[in-house]
C-alpha cells in the first residue's frame, strides 16, 4: 500500500490531528514481514526542557546479540506542536524523523517509548513512526494511555493483555521480578506477540528496554549539550 503524504503532515491543529490519526490508522499494518530476521533493533527518544521550543530527538540501533550500541544519531527541532495526550506523534516525530535521516545503519525494528495500538485511536506514536519510516515498530511504554488489565504474575516474563473497548490493544508486561511492568503494543508490521518477545530479549537486566535507556541517554546528553553534538561518541 502507497503512504500518502499526510504520514508526514505536521503542521496541523489538535483536532486536524485526531481526524488525521483516524485515517492514518487504517494503514497500519498489524503483522510482521515474511521471514522477519532482526539483528539490528533501534530506541527512539526525545527530551525536552519546561519554558524551551526546542526538542533533542536520538536514536540508538543495538546489536540484538549483544546489545552493543553500532550506531546513533541525534537533531535538535524545533518544537510546533502543543502537548496532547494522544497526539505525541505530532510533537515528537519530527525530532525523530531528523535524527532518523542522519542515521547510517537501519535497523530491522525501532521500539518508541510511547504507544502503539495501545492508543484511543490505535494510532500511538509507534504507529505513526513505523508507517513514516517504513519499518516494523513496538511501543513500549511506562503508563497506561488507555485500557486495564487484570492480575499479573510478579515473575520476569509474566503477561496480561490489555483490553480497551473490548479489543486487546496491548500487554502488560513484568521485565523484572517484582517490578511495574511496561506496557507492550504493535506499531506497524508488528504483532502483539512478536512485539512482547523482543521487548523481553532487549530487557534482561531493568525495567526499560537497553534501546530505551540508551536512547534516552543520548538525548539528554543532546540537552545538556544544547544539540551542538548531534553525533555523540558511542559509549
Amino acid at each position: 500500500m502507497e503512504l500518502q503524504p499526510e504520514v508526514s503532515r505536521w503542521d496541523v491543529t489538535p483536532s486536524e490531528a485526531v481526524a488525521l490519526q483516524r485515517r492514518l490508522a487504517e494503514q497500519v499494518v498489524l503483522r510482521p514481514p515474511p521471514g522477519l530476521k532482526v539483528e539490528r533493533i533501534a530506541g527512539a527518544d526525545i527530551s525536552t526542557e519546561k519554558g524551551r521550543d526546542t526538542g533533542f530527538g536520538g536514536i540508538v540501533v543495538l546489536d540484538v546479540a549483544t546489545l552493543a550500541p553500532v550506531a546513533q544519531s541525534g537533531a535538535a527541532v524545533a518544537l510546533t506542536f502543543p502537548y496532547v495526550p494522544g497526539l505525541l506523534s505530532f510533537r515528537e516525530l519530527p525530532i525523530v524523523a531528523a535524527a532518523w535521516e542522519r542515521l547510517t545503519v537501519r535497523p530491522d525494528v525501532v521500539i518508541f517509548d510511547g504507544q502503539g495500538t495501545a492508543h484511543p485511536r490505535r494510532m500511538g506514536i509507534a504507529c505513526h513512526g513505523g508507517l513514516l519510516f517504513g519499518v516494523p515498530s513496538i511501543g513500549c511504554a511506562k503508563s497506561l494511555l488507555v485500557g486495564t488489565y487484570g492480575k499479573l504474575g510478579d515473575a520476569r516474563g509474566s503477561t496480561a493483555p490489555i483490553i480497551h473497548r473490548g479489543e486487546v490493544v496491548g500487554m502488560a508486561v513484568r521485565t523484572r521480578k517484582g517490578v511495574q511492568p511496561v506496557y507492550v503494543s504493535p506499531g506497524h508490521l508488528m504483532d502483539l506477540p512478536t512485539a512482547v518477545e523482543l521487548v523481553l530479549k532487549v530487557s534482561p537486566k531493568y525495567r526499560e528496554p537497553e534501546t530505551t535507556r540508551h536512547a534516552h541517554r543520548l538525548v539528554n546528553a543532546l540537552r545538556r549539550a544544547g544539540g551542538e553534538a548531534a553525533e555523540l561518541e558511542l559509549k
